[in-house]
């Protein structure tokens, strides 16, 4: 045999099974990826302050209301070790939903009123963002 072709036909056949696995985590030798976690759920009475940590969600009682907090979006506040010339905000957003009907949208709200709402309106309800902890992990909002 021609050693050309049989080079030649080798490249070929590892070609081919390297195109058949790609983008396969099986095919690399990686464990596949469980679907992420359901969010952690507390209850939460209207018109009182709850505390959630990123990811957390709040369901209002007595509403089709929950409130999850997704990420810190930006933080500009002053760090405890620092000296600052003014405040700076943090700016977190929410997913607001109403889970029987469907329902849902995003929502960025700030710790303080210079760059944008502290508040908005969904579902009839109303969310305000009422404070954020020094790292950001943790915020307190108020649905009424």
């Amino acid at each position: 045999m021609d050693p050309q072709r049989f080079a030649a036909g080798l490249f070929a056949f590892a070609f081919a099974v390297v195109a058949a696995g790609a983008g396969s985590s099986v095919a690399a030798g990686q464990p596949i990826p469980a679907r992420p976690a359901a969010p952690s759920t507390v209850n939460a009475a209207p018109r009182g302050d709850v505390t959630l940590r990123v990811g957390e969600e709040a369901a209002i009682q007595g509403k089709d209301l929950a409130v999850r907090y997704l990420r810190v979006v930006s933080d500009s506040r002053c760090r405890p070790t620092m000296t600052c010339i003014w405040q700076g905000e943090a700016t977190l957003a929410f997913l607001l939903s109403e889970p029987g009907r469907g329902e849902s949208t995003t929502a960025e709200l700030h710790s303080g009123p210079r760059t944008g709402p502290q508040a908005t309106s969904f579902a009839a309800g109303r969310v305000e963002l009422v404070s954020v902890s020094e790292d950001g992990l943790a915020a307190t909002v108020r649905v009424s």
